[in-house]
């Protein structure tokens, strides 16, 4: 994102009105301008770099402006927002835990996070058993760090090496920012821990149906090559469940030859869910989608409906690993974010978001194909499940990855009434709220063909 720079000049605009966009005045808002400049004044750069927009409220799929214009949102605030931007459910729980009062109670214990715990592991199913619930998804993601290489030493592993995939992201702290493969992201660490190993991803557009499982025994055997003994010195695989700029979802046989290799030599087997858990792929978590059962799941984003809540899930066996008092955190299973992660999972069941999830991703996916056929020498792939999509684009004259052409059409959106979630990079992502009407859905993807032929044109 640091790549290109964003206007903050406000513009006139074609003003919008229909049922589920108003553009009625210049973009951005006035007085947007004003603030970004105060925020940059004593905020860490590091938070800059979205499109120019403050957000005032939001409610279901809509997202309101300073100038209360209203969008159709596509990034439900980065795969948050579920079900649903303010939802009545977690809005009356939230305020039921503050009228208790009890915001916080560190490790001692509260009877709403014995409720949710249950819920929870009732939701998730076979295999897991227990629950690590902390704060943010990088935490998570450290906590199934360290929880398989606890298991490795337990079980006599000679080393406790992770394998992790090439473009996956876990996280900014120190073990996910290593488990992650973006070398420049990483250099700060100073230097990179021996036994976390990455293999290629496999590109599902460079293989044929049914290479998956080749691919990754190809890959395994240039780890082996560098002297890794696969049973001695592995201890976890962690896997991000898509290649997240780009919502790449794995060959299936692929994923499933990692899981027989973990079966045979006593390796756990981790998927990082938090873009895709809690319905967002059209099932309850996006692993399902590979037939396979890992040994922990990592979770975040969606899971606390816009509260700050994740997790570990596991086998009990495993989530006991530490010793009493050795893993906890501050605001661990608070109160409040209870109330909201157990309102998040009733909002799932009692509205059958997993089913219409599905049912709404054949709308967007079939809407999404046709965009594609209208600019075939643009629009290279068309990728996701459910409500997680992303559209790569590429230069038609040179056939490169086309970044700046993306991040051009993400400000024309947002001038037209519809937020994309910008990645920097040469796709555009689509993740609206599960609860998005069908109209506005539709909608939606025709606003982003317009723009994209606009920008196109110039």
């Amino acid at each position: 994102m640091a790549g290109y720079s964003f206007s903050l000049e406000p513009i006139e605009v074609l003003p919008v009105k229909t049922a589920n966009r108003l553009i009625q005045t210049r973009i951005p808002a006035p007085g947007t301008r004003e603030l970004l400049a105060r925020l940059e004044s004593c905020e860490s750069r590091s938070m800059q770099g979205q499109l120019p927009i403050v957000w005032q409220r939001a409610e279901d799929f809509s997202v309101f402006d300073l100038a209360d214009n209203r969008y159709i949102d596509f990034t439900s605030t980065i795969f948050v927002a579920n079900v649903g931007h303010s939802n009545s459910r977690i809005n009356q729980a939230i305020g039921s835990t503050v009228n208790q009062p009890l915001y916080s109670c560190y490790a001692y214990s509260n009877e709403m996070r014995a409720n949710y715990l249950e819920k929870l592991i009732a939701f998730a199913g076979h295999p897991f058993e227990k629950a690590f619930l902390l704060s943010a998804g990088t935490e998570a993601t450290e906590a199934a760090f360290k929880l398989m290489r606890m298991h490795g030493q337990k079980v006599g592993k000679r080393r406790l090496g992770i394998v992790c995939i090439e473009g996956n992201w876990h996280g900014r702290t120190l073990a996910a920012q290593m488990m992650s493969s973006n070398l420049a992201q990483r250099q700060w660490i100073g230097y990179q821990d021996a036994d976390i190993h990455h293999i290629a991803f496999p590109y599902p557009w460079e293989l044929t149906e049914g290479q998956g499982a080749d691919f990754f025994t190809a890959e395994l055997k240039k780890l082996i090559n560098t002297g890794i003994d696969i049973a001695q010195d592995i201890c976890g695989f962690m896997l991000e469940t898509f290649q997240g700029w780009g919502a790449v979802f794995y060959p299936k046989d692929f994923v499933q030859a990692i899981e027989v290799v973990c079966r045979e030599h006593g390796i756990l087997l981790s998927f990082d869910e938090m873009q895709s858990g809690f319905a967002r792929t059209g099932e309850k978590f996006g692993y399902q989608h590979y037939g396979v059962t890992p040994d922990l799941i990592c979770c975040g984003k969606g899971m606390g409906g816009g509260v700050p809540l994740s997790g570990v899930l596991g086998r009990a066996a495993i989530l006991d690993l530490p010793e009493v008092g050795s893993m906890s955190s501050t605001h661990s299973a608070n109160p409040l974010v209870c109330a909201a992660g157990l309102a998040v999972i009733e909002e799932i069941e009692s509205r059958n978001i997993v089913a219409e999830t599905k049912r709404k991703g054949r709308l967007l996916f079939a809407a999404l194909q046709v965009l594609q056929d209208r600019f075939p020498n643009r629009v290279k792939h068309v990728l996701g499940q459910g409500l997680i999509a992303a559209i790569l684009i590429h230069d038609p004259k040179s056939g490169q990855p086309a970044g700046e052409f993306c991040s051009k059409v993400a400000q024309l959106c947002m001038q037209q009434g519809l937020l994309v979630v910008h990645t920097g990079r040469e796709s555009i992502k689509i993740g609206p709220p599960l609860t998005i009407s069908d109209d506005a859905l539709l909608e939606g993807v025709e606003v982003l063909g317009n723009c994209i032929a606009k920008v196109a044109q110039e």
